[in-house]
Parts: C-alpha cells; sequence; structure tokens
C-alpha cells in the first residue's frame, strides 16, 4: 500500500554496470588539445570583457604535461577540472555571442565567465603544484 506509482516502464530497461566510467587515465594529447581550446574560447571571453587576449605563460601552457607527468589522481582530477572548465564555457561563450549578435553589451557577463574561469584555472594549476 505505500509502493509509489510512476508513469515509467522499466521493463525493457537495460542495467549498467556500476563502472561506466573511462577506465585507465585520461590521453594526455586530448587533454592538452582541451586545454588549449578552453583557453582559445577564454580569448574570446577576454575580448568580450574587454580585457584583450591574454598572454599565456609557459607554465600555464605546460600544465596538462606536467599534470600527466604526475599522474595518478593528481592528473585524473586535472583532466576532469579542464574538462568541467569546457563544460561551462562552451554555453557561456554561446551565450555571450549570441547577445552579441542582438546588439546587446556582454562586457559584464563576459567578465563575470572570465573570472570563473580564471578561478577554475588557479584551482588546477594548485593541484598540479601540490601533487
Amino acid at each position: 500500500m505505500n509502493a509509489l506509482s510512476n508513469e515509467f516502464d522499466l521493463s525493457e530497461a537495460t542495467m549498467l554496470s556500476p563502472d561506466t566510467g573511462i577506465s585507465g587515465e585520461p590521453d594526455p594529447a586530448l587533454v592538452t588539445e582541451q586545454w588549449e581550446a578552453v583557453h582559445e574560447a577564454a580569448a574570446a571571453v577576454g575580448v568580450l570583457a574587454q580585457l584583450g587576449r591574454e598572454t599565456i605563460s609557459p607554465e600555464v601552457a605546460d600544465l596538462p604535461q606536467r599534470a600527466a607527468r604526475k599522474g595518478g589522481w593528481h592528473y585524473a582530477m586535472a583532466a576532469r577540472g579542464i574538462d568541467d572548465i569546457a563544460a561551462f564555457m562552451q554555453p557561456g561563450l554561446r551565450a555571450l555571442l549570441a547577445l552579441t549578435a542582438k546588439g546587446q553589451d556582454t562586457t559584464a557577463a563576459a567578465l563575470t565567465l572570465w573570472r570563473e574561469f580564471h578561478a577554475a584555472r588557479c584551482a588546477i594549476g594548485e593541484l598540479v603544484e601540490t601533487a
């Protein structure tokens, strides 16, 4: 009598094994490529925020390789952090570009996105450096 009812028929559902995540460490080449891509997106956000294009230091550019050399959970967390940055930069930049196309000022929103990017990048850098 206490059973919950729902509209979903799960009789045909496929059960996934608990270990459905990515096995092994992420490919360093792909992580580096993603790191470069988020920096390209950040450069566009910087322009929209009227900050200009940032000059990337060698320490920042080389972060994925340093993380890969350290390996282990530090590398896995750095790779996940880079993936997280990409996850918020892509829709954020799309929204900013859509508003810009409509003639709206996006300076404040772009500056906020830039700050989020910068804070996340610093956190990943600290994670790798403390390894």
